[in-house]
């Protein structure tokens, strides 16, 4: 009985350690891009603009964003200025290309990635 409940104890300790060594719940606001735009692969303001100017992907940054996911092999990723995070939840950002949103997730700080947990429209 004694063992058990030193077994118990342990077994407490260690998860509420673990808990505690997870990532933090953030909010994250930005634009839902496209992976070329955002990271300056054909754009060299890290946004749509010079590619809704000359409207050969599209006239706003909702069918640039989908352009270049569809046809050039792109990602969706949270911009917001110069930071760019990858978004593993591509189906829940493709809902809100091209558009500002909150996103509500914890980042994995090695690869820049937000594990999304929710997703909205930003203000």
């Amino acid at each position: 009985m004694i063992k058990n409940l030193a077994l118990l104890g342990i077994l407490v300790l260690m998860t509420v350690m673990l808990a505690g060594a997870g990532e933090k719940t953030r909010t994250f606001t930005g634009d839902i891009a496209d992976s070329q735009c955002a990271l300056n692969i054909h754009s060299l303001t890290r946004s749509h603009t010079e590619m809704m100017k000359n409207k050969s992907m599209g006239g706003t940054a909702t069918n640039c964003a989908n352009y270049c996911i569809k046809y050039l092999g792109g990602d969706f990723v949270l911009a917001k200025g110069n930071e760019v995070y990858r978004l593993d939840d591509q189906e829940k950002a493709a809902s809100y290309a091209g558009t500002k949103v909150k996103v509500i997730g914890t980042l994995d700080e090695k690869t820049k990635t937000i594990h999304v947990i929710e997703m909205k429209a930003g203000e």
